[in-house]
């Protein structure tokens, strides 16, 4: 059985409100990226540090993303272009901030394919990436534009 692993790594110091950390990984990307319960909650824009959510709907979206390329390579498809975003739509329940739902949502150029395949192969790869199957408690919507 072929088998790998990635490793991220979170640090933080203080309180739960007042605290702050950073995350790090082996690729560069993450590099001491700041995060704290401020940018999460009252940084709208994002642009300040990063927060958890934003860095599921990264991996979902890239995951999705080359899920698909593969399902439509594998049909005798070659995509020219697979623009996909993920949004993470979070809500306050009784137990806590919840994930709510996550909106895949897609556009792609790929020549000599019908729409109806298009959409089965994008139904497919929401299925079946591994993001998707690690989200399964979350239901997950897909709005996928063929160009």
């Amino acid at each position: 059985m072929a088998s790998f692993q990635r490793t991220a790594s979170a640090e933080w110091h203080g309180s739960g409100p007042e605290g702050a950390g950073s995350l790090s990984g082996p690729s560069g990307v993450l590099d001491n990226t700041p995060y704290s319960a401020k940018l999460r909650f009252q940084n709208e824009d994002g642009r300040a540090g990063t927060n958890p959510e934003e860095l599921i709907a990264a991996a979902h979206a890239g995951c999705y993303s080359m899920a698909l390329s593969f399902g439509l390579t594998n049909g005798g498809f070659t995509p020219d272009e697979l623009r996909c975003s993920a949004t993470i739509q979070m809500e306050k329940t009784d137990a806590g901030w919840t994930f709510a739902k996550i909106t895949l949502r897609l556009e792609a150029r790929v020549p000599g394919i019908s729409a109806e395949q298009f959409l089965e192969f994008a139904q497919k790869a929401k299925a079946g990436c591994p993001v998707s199957r690690a989200l399964a408690a979350v239901p997950i919507e897909l709005d996928a534009t063929l160009l």
